[in-house]
């Protein structure tokens, strides 16, 4: 039996079969959905970004070969056409308005491909073009056009204390305040503000978005690449009022989300397809329309901070402007963790933020890997350097000097913070070598935050345990390729007492498996991986039961032991114990979990994702190239129980903040996304990657997972963009406030540094 706290290394190696490793999960599987006649279905987009559809004839189009059928806005009458699981205000198809251009305003559905994109040609569409508003000025500038006319319904997963009143393209607005700015700033004996710009940026995954709908008498069935199957669900009954048990979505191995797969996507879409053509129906987006679909939002910063004499912070006032597009999805809680995320991991006793989410007439914006740290941590992370600097005190100090301690209270209402930062900063200091200077051209820098992790602590699972000591997980969280299924099934493993090889994890199937809130915010390990834990414990605890029985003996005279159990020198493995028990071969039992808020996670957040990363950067004045030299992060996971795994997320993570650092932004030519595809949005390259990578894993055992994990999978992140920046200052002398740092950007800022 393992004492309390340790903590047996499972074998970690995947049972391969034919020199090809098996990883056991959700996979389609042609018996489950009717794939005979399945319909293909193709989108045509609106040219505009703001127009009134005055008229569209699809009747000539749904006759052309091969055609099943039409599906425009007019159609959706029998159905509840908008959704959105934080303001419904998101229609299957544009109904009367587009709002940006790209936006779906019709379906084809054929026997196949090339017939439906045939078909297309067919609908006809007359638009009465609108004045468009493309940015945060635009859409709040007086008689600006509204993006909405109607006050749409709040979703089921609002995220937001304020939604917009009438007449404002002002999605949300979220208002963070404690102390007194005026008195604080008052008392400060330095003062800097400033404006700072983060991006428009797109995730990227590999695989763009698809489904398969199959609408019949029975119900709904949907496959889907959706980070979040169960609030796609909700969104999907609710659009075709149907009860929870008659809508199943399937969700097999995903290729990659970061935020973009988030909640609903083109789910309803497909599903209404298959209403319509009365057959199962595949909707498979291009990666340009994935471009089209979603992205992460653009901020605008203003912000002042102040320190006294003694270099301790006193007072923070921001006002954020966020780009949240045409449909509210997810950025009113983006907005939220951006205004309680740009405060940092520091002491800092009087604050005012104010973050607004706007309305423009551009692709939605929703989730995006760092959930608003990253926006955050650029302008927050700047100027605290520039601080330092104004104080003439060692940037390392610095922090050092105003980071909170462990337990300390960085947000009143919150969770203390459960790290050690200062420790992990003072790590990082030394691999990057801080204290001593850095070639000439070159520059080094390093950063930090703590994001409010975890979202909501509800989660459930169920793990059967069966007669020949095999385990099966039923666990709601979505494989991303992350690592989730494999560290879920660790967990089961090293609980049980069985080796990693019987163990399977069947998951995201919301017909099968037991309720999960969602896959994201590095919430899965923590929080999922806590309920698996304590169903196997719920199993074990069934399992001496029986145990005492089947020996004959008092449950309390029963031993339990790695695998099994023990009395008077004789052992059964669990598998045995049933055996014995039921007297048949073929038996199982159920141990269940269920998370809530309450208790130790009565306290939001359930963790702090620590960001604590640094580069060193080289820079050839000539060319305004930005070269990383290296890169180090330390990955605050409280135990890594994959310690592979929790290294690939680390560096992922830093890599993309790389790229938005250097390299990444979604821009617009007038209405038109000019970038929006695989040839012209730049994300990093191997060839981009720093000569040198130093990751470290600090693993304290603080946090509220398994054995004392917690979330790591978006910290790094955070802070890189802000050290990219803040090292590109070091090697030249010159600030850029707007990122990403493209060689043109730099280029022109050192031409007129040498005016």
């Amino acid at each position: 039996m393992k004492k309390p706290g340790e903590f047996r290394v499972v074998n970690q190696s995947l049972p391969r079969e034919d020199g090809v490793a098996k990883v056991s999960g959700s996979a389609i599987y042609a018996s489950d959905i009717v794939l005979k006649g399945m319909a293909h279905a193709k989108l045509l987009r609106s040219p505009f970004a703001h127009a009134r559809i005055a008229a569209i004839e699809a009747s000539e189009a749904a006759r052309q070969p091969g055609v099943f059928a039409v599906l425009t806005g007019g159609d959706l009458g029998a159905l509840q056409p908008y959704y959105g699981h934080s303001v419904k205000d998101h229609p299957l198809l544009a109904i009367g308005t587009v709002r940006f251009l790209g936006e779906p305003v019709a379906a084809a559905i054929a026997e196949d491909e090339r017939s439906a994109f045939e078909a297309l040609e067919y609908v006809h569409v007359k638009y009465e073009e609108l004045p468009a508003v493309m940015d945060v000025d635009a859409a709040l500038a007086d008689g600006a056009p509204l993006i909405h006319e109607a006050i749409h319904q709040d979703g089921a997963f609002r995220g937001f204390e304020e939604h917009r009143g009438a007449k404002s393209n002002i999605c949300t607005a979220v208002h963070v305040e404690w102390g007194d700015i005026e008195a604080g700033f008052s008392k400060a004996a330095h003062v800097l503000e400033g404006e700072y710009y983060f991006p428009m940026a797109y995730a990227y995954a590999m695989e763009p978005y698809v489904a398969i709908a199959d609408y019949n008498e029975k119900g709904l069935t949907v496959y889907s690449s959706a980070q979040h199957p169960f609030m796609v669900r909700h969104d999907l009954a609710a659009v075709f009022d149907l009860p929870l048990n008659r809508v199943r979505l399937v969700v097999p191995f995903v290729g990659g989300g970061y935020g973009s797969k988030s909640y609903t996507k083109i789910e309803p879409l497909v599903a209404a397809c298959s209403w319509k053509a009365g057959r199962p129906v595949k909707l498979q987006l291009s990666v340009e329309e994935a471009f089209l679909t979603t992205r992460g939002d653009d901020a605008r910063t203003w912000i002042r901070t102040g320190a006294d004499s003694e270099g301790r912070l006193v007072a923070r006032h921001a006002i954020i402007h966020m780009n949240t597009g045409a449909y509210a999805e997810n950025s009113p809680l983006v907005a939220k963790k951006t205004a309680n995320r740009i405060i940092g991991p520091y002491r800092i006793p009087n604050v005012k933020i104010d973050c607004y989410a706007v309305y423009t007439n551009t692709v939605p914006a929703s989730s995006f890997r760092g959930f608003g740290a990253a926006p955050a941590s650029f302008p927050a992370e700047c100027q605290l350097e520039e601080l330092a600097e104004k104080l003439g005190c060692d940037s390392v100090k610095f922090r050092l000097a105003n980071l909170a301690e462990r337990g300390e209270s960085i947000h009143p209402g919150l969770r203390p913070l459960d790290a050690d930062l200062k420790g992990d900063v003072r790590r990082l200091a030394c691999t990057l070598e801080m204290d001593k200077p850095a070639p000439k051209g070159h520059g080094r820098a390093l950063g930090c935050s703590a994001s409010d992790a975890g979202s909501y602590p509800i989660s459930s699972a169920i793990v059967q345990v069966y007669a020949d000591d095999s385990v099966s997980v039923l666990s709601g969280s979505t494989e991303l390729g992350q690592g989730s299924h494999t560290v879920l099934a660790q967990i089961a493993a090293e609980e049980m007492g069985v080796d990693l090889s019987k163990v399977r994890l069947v998951g995201s199937d919301t017909a099968i498996a037991p309720f999960e809130r969602s896959t994201g915010a590095s919430r899965t390990t923590t929080v999922m991986g806590r309920a698996v834990l304590e169903a196997c414990r719920e199993a074990i605890a069934q399992l001496l039961g029986m145990a005492a029985e089947v020996f004959g003996a008092k449950p309390e005279q029963v031993v339990e032991e790695s695998g099994g159990v023990s009395f008077q020198g004789k052992r059964l493995t669990w598998g045995e114990v049933l055996h014995k028990y039921f007297r048949i071969s073929d038996c199982n039992i159920i141990g269940r979990a269920y998370l809530r808020q309450a208790g130790d996670l009565a306290m939001l957040p359930p963790f702090w994702e620590i960001g604590c990363a640094g580069v060193e950067v080289a820079v050839d004045e000539e060319t305004g190239v930005v070269r990383m030299e290296q890169l180090a992060t330390v990955g605050d996971v409280g135990l890594a129980i994959n310690p592979a795994l929790a290294e690939g997320q680390d560096l992922g993570a830093a890599t993309m903040g790389i790229g938005i650092g250097l390299f990444e932004s979604l821009e617009y030519d007038g209405q038109q996304l000019a970038n929006g595809s695989l040839l012209d949005y730049r994300v990093p390259r191997f060839s981009d990657l720093p000569r040198r990578v130093d990751l470290t894993l600090a693993q304290n055992q603080d946090g509220a997972g398994p054995y004392g994990a917690k979330g790591g999978g978006e910290g790094s992140l955070n802070p890189i963009p802000a050290c990219v920046a803040n090292a590109f200052y070091r090697a030249v002398g010159v600030r850029i406030r707007r990122l990403p740092l493209t060689p043109e950007r730099v280029w022109r800022a050192l031409k007129d540094r040498d005016k």
